[in-house]
């Protein structure tokens, strides 16, 4: 219809278009006028080009039969070399939107994808137009741009657009949730809809930033009705793969059951059911735990998350239902045993498995525990033929009995051993000089302070399991050494004060800062130095919450139009 513009006319005939649209009573009388401003995107001239990039967008509604040649040429400006077109062009990119809301997904689409752009005025300058198309349409908006982060297998994927965007996601929208999802309840759920399509592919560290902010969600908070309690537990399970068959050398299938479990553990305190977790743990992991821990290497699972899985074990224990405690309890002892020495025997102690297995034992018996009387010789009568009163285990008891004495004097040796390194400690904590000198020595004692829980809890469980008939521990008056230490409410359970470790391998260790359990591998060592001697078969204790090394593959990536 008209000839292109080039660099060696004036700008002022844009100019002029321009006018006479926006004078015009009637702009659709003036397709000529449109027509050119389109074609000034192909101009030479940086500065019609920008200007072009103003126009274009502003009088898009009123001429619908160019709306496809007013697009493309507007994404070549998007495209253009030169920086302050490709600006300019962004900018316009919400003005598609305003009156003609029916281009609004194509045009979030078109802004995900140039979230890859490496000038930063430039990727401001998208982020801006998304934030604006969102406050627009927060539905429709929020819909195209998890459509680039979802689980999607084709070909020419785009891993950087899908990491841009997801970064976007959490950095803008997520801290926008207050402003953006209304109305909220609606827009929750539909945000939660999305990030459930997305889950299909993802590492372990995006799980966790879509869990996080499912968490603050408003129909997931702490007044949330038990079904939306357990749809996060759902959610957790879907990423653990209860399904898969288990494979004792599968260290990242390992590793993820680990995290979620984890995960999940909130959600129990709050009433959700978490029988899925213990039936795999009692049917996969619980009978090849010795394979897990001592066969597979460093490579497939680090050490300090072989323990997890005892540790999650422990803290889920307090939760689980009497039907599920009753088939787990007999690996559970028979763990026990295998990890509390006899007397003279000189066999390896393992603090920190001790302390999570007796912690186990004490609230899975709490639920069954007449399961007990064929596991351990005790006497406990319920009225219930498994209660097998007329049979005899007295050898059984016998053995568990002696075993949990060693158990004490091991600990109670160890504890004096701690004390008199805390008052060393002490010592040397007065003569330091540096700073370094001093920082180490106050590691050594957080160590050593840890150490001291750990013992103090492995006697405050062993103690009651010596009678008959004993009473097992069901309530929260223990306090597993690794967490953030609470008042104790018996003074029989008294607890020496500290936090929850951060991550150790083979070390009763412990960062006492309040970082989560993926910190690490210097404290690590030092913990080993500081129990050094005092591992009584050279285990020693085991500590710390490894950082999860994610999980899935992933290939993303869609052209621009």
């Amino acid at each position: 219809m008209t000839d292109v513009f080039d660099d060696s006319k004036d700008i002022e005939n844009l100019y002029e278009y321009g006018e006479r649209l926006n004078e015009a009573k009637d702009k659709s009388q003036h397709v000529d006028d449109y027509d050119k401003i389109i074609q000034a995107a192909k101009s030479k001239s940086i500065k019609a080009r920008q200007l072009a990039a103003q126009l274009i967008p502003r009088f898009f509604k009123f001429f619908p039969g160019l709306s496809d040649s007013a697009v493309d040429s507007h994404l070549d400006l998007c495209e253009a070399e030169e920086l302050g077109v490709r600006v300019q062009a962004i900018r316009g990119l919400p003005l598609f939107c305003k009156d003609t809301p029916e281009h609004l997904s194509k045009i979030v689409d078109i802004l995900a994808q140039l979230l890859t752009a490496e000038e930063n005025v430039e990727r401001d300058a998208v982020h801006k137009a998304l934030l604006s198309l969102l406050r627009q349409d927060v539905k429709a908006s929020l819909t195209a741009l998890f459509k680039h982060i979802e689980s999607v297998d084709e070909p020419g994927t785009d891993e950087n657009l899908r990491e841009r965007t997801l970064i976007f996601i959490k950095d803008k929208v997520f801290p926008l949730k207050a402003e953006l999802l209304k109305p909220q309840e609606e827009m929750e759920r539909h945000i939660t809809n999305l990030i459930k399509k997305s889950l299909q592919d993802v590492t372990g560290a995006e799980f966790k930033m879509f869990m996080d902010f499912l968490k603050s969600l408003n129909i997931f908070g702490e007044k949330a009705p038990p079904e939306r309690v357990q749809e996060l537990i759902e959610i957790i399970e879907g990423q653990a793969d209860l399904n898969a068959q288990f494979n004792v050398s599968d260290g990242d299938h390992i590793d993820r059951l680990i995290s979620c479990l984890y995960m999940a553990l909130p959600f129990f305190v709050r009433g959700a059911s978490n029988s899925k977790f213990i039936i795999y743990l009692n049917k996969h992991i619980l009978p090849v735990f010795d394979k897990v821990i001592s066969h597979l290497p460093y490579q497939i699972l680090p050490e300090e998350r072989k323990v997890d899985l005892l540790k999650n074990l422990a803290e889920s224990s307090p939760y689980t239902i009497p039907q599920d405690s009753r088939q787990i309890l007999p690996l559970v002892v028979q763990l026990l045993k295998k990890y509390m020495p006899r007397r003279k025997t000189g066999e390896e102690m393992n603090f920190t498995y001790v302390e999570c297995l007796l912690y186990t034992f004490h609230h899975l018996a709490h639920k069954a525990p007449n399961a007990t009387n064929s596991l351990c010789g005790y006497k406990i009568v319920t009225g219930q033929p498994s209660d097998r009163l007329g049979e005899d285990f007295s050898e059984y008891y016998k053995d568990f009995t002696e075993r949990l004495s060693s158990v004490e004097e091991l600990a109670r040796a160890t504890m004096k051993k701690l004390t008199q390194g805390m008052a060393e400690h002490n010592k040397s904590m007065a003569s330091a000089k540096s700073d370094e000198a001093k920082a180490s020595i106050k590691t050594q004692k957080q160590n050593t302070t840890t150490g001291l829980r750990t013992c103090n809890n492995i006697l405050a469980m062993t103690q009651p399991l010596h009678s008959k008939s004993p009473s097992f521990i069901g309530d929260k008056r223990i306090n597993l050494s690794w967490k953030e230490a609470v008042k104790p409410s018996a003074p029989s359970t008294a607890t020496v004060a500290g936090k929850r470790p951060a991550s150790a391998a083979n070390g009763s260790g412990n960062n006492a800062s309040k970082k989560g359990r993926g910190a690490g591998g210097m404290q690590n060592q030092l913990v080993n130095r500081a129990f050094e001697g005092l591992s009584y078969g050279g285990r020693g204790f085991t500590r710390g919450r490894g950082r999860g090394r994610g999980w899935g593959g992933r290939g993303r990536g869609r052209g621009y139009r």
